[in-house]
């Protein structure tokens, strides 16, 4: 399984955005918000499950998309269930490790 990510370091911090490599590229629209998950955003580069947890576990910030991306940060105790948001049915997830 293939994640698609981008890490940016600024000030000592390391930002990951992650998400499902199919939804590069879509646009998602629940009527009140429209968001276009941007391959200029989330794909950097491709990377395996491995990788994707070490990157998970080592980013002090992490902006998440889909069911594949969400299900393993759930998995590793990152983030919860309570705070993922729906937008046309495709879960989104932000979280801030202090």
């Amino acid at each position: 399984m293939l994640f698609s990510t981008k890490v940016i370091s600024a000030s000592g911090n390391l930002m990951l955005n992650i998400c499902d490599p199919e939804l590069v590229g879509k646009t998602v629209n629940d009527g009140n918000t429209k968001i276009k998950i941007n391959s200029n955003y989330y794909s950097e580069r491709d990377v395996d499950e491995h990788e994707a947890k070490n990157l998970l576990t080592k980013c002090n910030s992490i902006n998440m998309v889909g069911e594949k991306t969400i299900s393993l940060a759930i998995s590793l105790g990152i983030g919860s269930e309570k705070s993922i948001r729906r937008i046309d049915r495709v879960p989104f997830l932000i979280v801030f490790k202090m």
